[in-house]
């Protein structure tokens, strides 16, 4: 059982790891500017991947995925029939503020066509801007 803590603050300004390189995998998806995402659109996002690579693997290869996301920021709601001064209301949601350079997904054993399908896909979906990054060969 987790407890949810309702927070005046919209984000946490330090994480406790570097978020802007790869560490798991050998491709990734990074964000280019601010952007707020909720756990649900999050989940979408990352179903509609695991289903792309399905379909263009072929399950021959063994396909990595890690989701590097850390939802910091608690979503309240009051009823529209509330009057003022009754407090903030229930927890409905959690989000993700996004800042610009942090990576989402990291891949392994994908090809730079699956990444290329799974960017434009992921590109009509969410508001905000991203890019595909890789590990530069040594």
């Amino acid at each position: 059982m987790t407890i949810l803590k309702k927070t005046h603050n919209s984000y946490s300004l330090k994480y406790k790891h570097c978020n802007h390189t790869l560490k798991f995998g050998r491709f990734g998806i990074k964000t280019l500017s601010f952007g707020k995402i909720t756990e649900k659109q999050f989940n979408l996002i990352e179903r509609l991947s695991f289903k792309f690579l399905k379909q263009t693997s072929n399950n021959k290869k063994v396909i990595k995925v890690w989701s590097l996301a850390l939802f910091n920021l608690t979503l309240t709601k009051l009823s529209s029939e509330s009057r003022m001064g009754k407090g903030k209301g229930a927890i409905c949601d959690k989000a993700l503020f996004l800042q610009p350079g942090s990576i989402m997904f990291e891949f392994e054993g994908i090809s730079k066509q699956q990444l290329s399908g799974i960017l434009t896909l992921l590109k009509s979906k969410v508001s905000f801007k991203i890019v595909s990054v890789q590990l530069p060969n040594i």
